[in-house]
């Protein structure tokens, strides 16, 4: 296994296996090479200002890839138009093992970000990357709502 799917399985971990959006899964491998990528020995992806913010279509073949080795499961649930990405327990085990092996800050800063992703609406998270990295709104599509 490469060192991008150890990291994907590692960082998904802390979410036990909880279901990630397209839009979490971006965002959150987008904060960590932004944040962490030394310390994960990154950065894992290569993202681009796209429609919704951070964009690298990297994540969903390596995704895919990770589901062919049993690691990830991917669901469309009915009523959705969207996919979800769910660790299997079989991809729960390699993540955990895969994290424990990050300096204990690190461990720290990943779970505050999966709690991050996992925690806010579609157009809350978008939001919330533009307003931080407002170079990644270059490109988008999303009209941001005001209140």
């Amino acid at each position: 296994m490469n060192k991008r799917s150890k990291f994907m399985l590692a960082a998904m971990s802390p979410a036990g296996t909880g279901p990630f959006s397209p839009v979490q899964v971006q965002k959150l491998f987008f904060l960590l090479d932004r944040n962490v990528s030394k310390q994960t020995k990154g950065p894992h992806f290569n993202f681009v200002p796209y429609d919704y913010g951070p964009f690298d279509k990297k994540v969903y073949r390596e995704l895919e890839v990770l589901k062919n080795e049993g690691l990830v499961e991917i669901l469309m649930p009915s009523g959705q138009n969207s996919r979800v990405y769910h660790l299997t327990n079989k991809g729960l085990e390699v993540g955990e093992e895969a994290f424990g092996k990050f300096p204990k800050d690190v461990q720290r800063y990943i779970g505050e970000i999966v709690n991050f992703v996992l925690s806010l609406s579609f157009a809350e998270l978008v939001s919330a990357i533009y307003q931080a990295y407002p170079e990644m709104r270059v490109n988008s599509v999303f009209v941001q709502q005001t209140a």
